[in-house]
């Protein structure tokens, strides 16, 4: 847990892999699930946290991830009791550049990127994305397998690929 900001260490079931370049600010009474003992739901992977240069990360209290992949390049600040499904993937990247010259010679000044806000009691279902540039308000609900590439008022069901509203809470 080198350079990063904690009060209290995670409750990590299995692995938690974490790079650090940047901000990390852990909340207290955190949950990561690596292992199908941990939560049946199917996770393929360990929860993984890639904090890139001046990137800022900041996760909440009481918020549960099983298989996560969060990769924060920009900013993400992530709200209290976030309930996540297995294998949710939250960037705040596009990774490479949309442009296939610039892609050619791996120009990274052409990279997208865009902070990721997820507010207060947020339940973002299994294998779901959410990419960046996002909002998603409070108390809302982002159903299995929804890709996010649009704002999520509070208190609002969205699911799909891409994720589209379903109805009021």
């Amino acid at each position: 847990m080198n350079n990063i900001e904690y009060v209290e260490l995670p409750l990590i079931n299995g692995k938690l892999i974490v790079k650090n370049e940047g901000r990390c600010i852990l909340g207290n009474k955190l949950k990561f699930n690596s292992t199908l003992k941990s939560n049946y739901v199917g996770i393929f992977k360990p929860c993984t946290i890639s904090v890139r240069n001046n990137g800022y990360l900041e996760i909440r209290d009481y918020s549960g991830f099983s298989g996560v992949s969060i990769v924060c390049s920009n900013k993400i600040i992530i709200g209290r009791y976030l309930n996540c499904g297995g294998n949710v993937s939250i960037w705040d990247t596009d990774f490479h550049p949309i442009d296939h010259l610039d892609r050619r010679i791996h120009d990274f000044e052409k990279i997208n990127s865009a902070p990721i806000e997820i507010g207060d009691d947020v339940f973002i279902g299994a294998n779901s994305i959410i990419l960046k540039g996002v909002k998603i308000g409070d108390r809302s609900v982002i159903g299995a397998g929804s890709v996010v590439t649009k704002n999520v008022p509070e208190n609002q069901i969205w699911a799909g690929n891409p994720a589209k509203f379903i109805k009021n809470i």
